[in-house]
């Protein structure tokens, strides 16, 4: 018998839009009794103490050029439903695979998304413009990503300007990628930047969570989330070498009205 907390979860993503309006989901709003999961091998596993990945229904990964020749009908034989693609970088960098996973990831009938790496050297109104150029507006794919995060390794911007700059420079990328999509973008994030830039600040979003070393409720409070990353070290069939897995929180029917609701 469901809990009358997965009931409200399901109502609640029922009520979620592409645009606006979006009813935010609790840390915590998977029922563990009842949903299960694919388990995937891991490189370098995390003990998880509290809430586990495969506590959750649906798994899905993100790709980038980093992953070569991805078999997705394999990866989504073996349990991936969705699939966040690297698309673009700054304001002059498109990934180099990404029109080859973006085509295969749909020929395998997985439903997905693009993200724009931000990079901090450059306006946020010529990095929307970047994305929109680059990234087709596609009925049933998933909303567009925006990746904050900082780059320490960049050879080019190593710049870390300050929380309200941040958080100005991400609402006028967003602002503009929405208008143009039709759907609000999706937020994903680290715990260090996320604390540091106050992205508690952004409610109305969908937020994906990176958390690797304990479930997303040690790591961010309360604040909620609809993805949670919980590895970059997995092992998925099709996909060569590390892969990043995330869960979507909620259960198998939640994510089916979650796709109803915003890859329109």
């Amino acid at each position: 018998m469901r809990t009358i907390a997965t009931l409200l979860l399901i109502a609640s993503l029922a009520g979620c839009t592409g645009s606006g309006g979006l009813q935010e989901l609790a840390p915590t709003s998977v029922d563990a009794t009842t949903a299960s999961g694919p388990r995937f091998a891991d490189r370098d596993p995390h003990d998880w103490q509290t809430r586990k990945p495969w506590d959750y229904a649906v798994h899905g990964t993100d790709v980038s050029k980093y992953q070569t020749a991805v078999d997705w009908a394999s990866a989504r034989a073996k349990g991936i439903s969705f699939a966040f693609i690297k698309a673009t970088e700054g304001g002059d960098r498109v990934d180099d695979r990404f029109h080859e996973h973006w085509r295969g990831a749909r020929a395998a009938d997985i439903p997905r998304g693009a993200y724009h790496f931000f990079y901090f050297c450059r306006p946020a109104a010529e990095q929307a413009e970047w994305f929109i150029r680059n990234v087709p507006r596609e009925r049933g794919s998933l909303p567009p990503v925006l990746d904050m995060e900082w780059n320490p390794l960049s050879p080019t911007c190593t710049l870390r300007p300050p929380p309200e700059t941040v958080r100005s420079e991400m609402r006028i990328f967003l602002n503009m990628v929405q208008k143009h999509y039709g759907k609000r973008p999706i937020i994903y994030t680290d715990p260090a930047f996320f604390d540091r830039n106050g992205l508690n600040a952004f409610r109305g979003y969908h937020f994906w969570l990176r958390s690797t070393a304990g479930h997303p409720t040690e790591k961010y409070g309360d604040h909620p989330f609809v993805f949670w990353q919980y590895t970059g070290t997995g092992t998925v069939p099709g996909i060569p070498g590390d892969a990043d897995i995330n869960v979507f929180n909620g259960s198998a029917s939640g994510w089916r009205a979650w796709l109803k609701a915003n890859a329109h």
